[in-house]
């Protein structure tokens, strides 16, 4: 999948919580995610505010649909709110699909 596919499909997806994805859906679009808000924030915090939260479900769905691939169900993602949980994430995130 390339770059382009993976932020295309993603926003296709909007809020569709059902359905796998694959890692480089998952990991393009956080990629995305992560160089958009660096640069809105540097030219002006409101905007990298705004697009933090218009870009919330989208986020929450893709990691809900990478969770569904490797086996875990979506409902995983509430352990970031520890705080170290993220870390945990992150391991999920990375393994191969099923």
């Amino acid at each position: 999948m390339q770059f382009q596919d993976a932020i295309k499909v993603c926003f296709q997806k909007y809020v569709d919580f059902n359905g796998t994805a694959k890692r480089p859906e998952f990991w393009y679009f956080f990629l995305f995610v992560f160089v958009v808000s660096m640069v809105l924030n540097q030219v002006h915090q409101v905007a990298g505010g705004v697009f933090s939260l218009a870009i919330l479900l989208p986020s929450l769905a893709v990691g809900a649909r990478r969770l569904h691939d490797t086996g875990k169900s979506g409902w995983w993602q509430l352990i970031a709110l520890t705080g170290i949980g993220y870390f945990v994430l992150l391991f999920f995130w990375s393994q191969e699909g099923k």
